[in-house]
């Protein structure tokens, strides 16, 4: 019996290491962790990625070992998903009994929650692991413009990348204002996915940002009344550029997945993707050759910050705080930077972490078919939320026939 107890104090210490990254936790926080003891969280989340789904897998054994919480991921295909569903719950007054614990949340999603008053917090200040985040990165503290103010916590990085087969082609374009003249000498040869996909409108969005007199007018609010004043080098380069995509620009692949199988059937060579390190992850589960190579845009690419929130109405808020909590830990955020699992920057300032937690990034595989640290500083902020949908519309009204 004794040695039981001693072993259930021991498990006890060391979750609040594994929390708490080696920090001291505070008296509000070790209730939160007893509060969350034995909690279902249920976490929705896109699940279009199996190393995704298998970091999230691994995220649920850590936390269920340290804090025994049962981390369930809900799959999405598209997180406009579990808006809906949230907002159903407000409307059926589901208030404190909510069905969505966490979210993997971004951009206009967070935004439409987060403007009804759907979201909990600020909470972020209550996790230790948020004392670690680096505050200097933008991206870090705006969701594509807008102030997250203590409603999400970030998880991972991403940025605009493109992937190419070197064993095909020598020369790529390396700024947006080359495409069209690259397309027309490799007719065919590159696409991108459907505008609904985000990939399809960021890739849009990388574009008009490229093209338009002043970018800065991205940072804020569509207006309608220069709406098409803005837009309207980026429909004159579009329409030099569509002839020469794949299948004549009349149709366009669902989703990244979709568009790298293009590339694995040898249907095109160029391609964009959202993740620096997807090519590494690609050839090393034998679904690329090893020819391809990924670079960054002369002038910077779109990049940006994925979050989890926390809905209003979240039965089992501890949980959920504990869950983000560990995502922010140096143990997650290497796992999650190891190409082996997942890849990527982490959120994290790494001159905050102590000696042994900073030599856990050191020791991380690098990859020929990852961009290197220099090319993935110039990062372009993602545009307020409201053009996304207003490029869709203006594109489709355009294209669609």
């Amino acid at each position: 019996m004794i040695r039981q107890h001693v072993l259930r104090f021991a498990a006890a210490a060391a979750a609040l290491c594994v929390f708490t990254a080696s920090r001291a936790a505070t008296a509000p926080w070790r209730g939160v962790l007893a509060q969350a003891r034995g909690q279902t969280v249920y976490f929705d989340a896109w699940a279009g990625d199996e190393k995704t789904n298998s970091f999230i897998a691994w995220v649920g054994r850590q936390v269920a070992a340290c804090c025994d919480i049962t981390l369930r991921q809900v799959p999405l295909q598209n997180t406009s998903e579990a808006v809906t569903q949230i907002i159903a719950d407000r409307a059926a007054g589901q208030n404190t009994d909510g069905t969505v614990d966490l979210i993997w949340i971004n951009g206009p999603n967070f935004f439409a929650l987060k403007r009804r008053g759907l979201l909990y917090g600020p909470f972020t200040q209550r996790l230790p692991n948020d004392a670690l985040v680096d505050t200097q990165d933008r991206s870090n503290r705006y969701d594509f413009s807008v102030p997250v103010d203590g409603y999400e916590s970030p998880w991972r990085k991403a940025q605009l990348v493109f992937i190419y087969d070197s064993a095909d082609i020598k020369h790529v374009p390396n700024d947006i204002k080359a495409f069209p003249a690259w397309a027309k000498r490799h007719p065919g040869r590159f696409t991108f996915p459907q505008v609904h996909n985000f990939l399809g409108v960021a890739f849009l969005e990388q574009a008009l940002y490229a093209l338009t007199p002043d970018p800065a007018v991205l940072q804020r609010p569509v207006r309608e009344a220069n709406f098409a004043k803005v837009t309207a080098p980026l429909w004159a380069w579009y329409d030099q550029l569509r002839p020469y995509l794949w299948r004549h620009g009349r149709e366009f692949p669902a989703s990244g997945p979709a568009e790298r199988q293009l590339l694995e059937d040898g249907e095109i060579d160029l391609m964009p993707a959202f993740n620096p390190t997807e090519a590494a992850a690609d050839v090393d589960a034998g679904l690329l050759p090893k020819s391809v190579r990924t670079y960054v845009l002369t002038h910077g690419t779109i990049g940006n910050t994925s979050f989890v929130a926390i809905p209003y109405n979240s039965p089992h808020k501890a949980g959920a705080m504990v869950v983000a909590n560990f995502l922010l830990s140096p143990a997650a955020q290497a796992r999650a930077a190891d190409i082996r699992y997942l890849g990527g920057p982490s959120v994290l300032d790494l001159t905050k972490l102590t000696p042994a937690e900073r030599a856990r990034f050191r020791v991380l595989p690098k990859s020929p078919w990852v961009p290197s640290g220099a090319a993935l500083k110039n990062v372009l902020p993602e545009p307020h939320p409201s053009w996304a949908p207003r490029l869709v519309d203006a594109w489709e009204r355009r294209y669609t026939p």
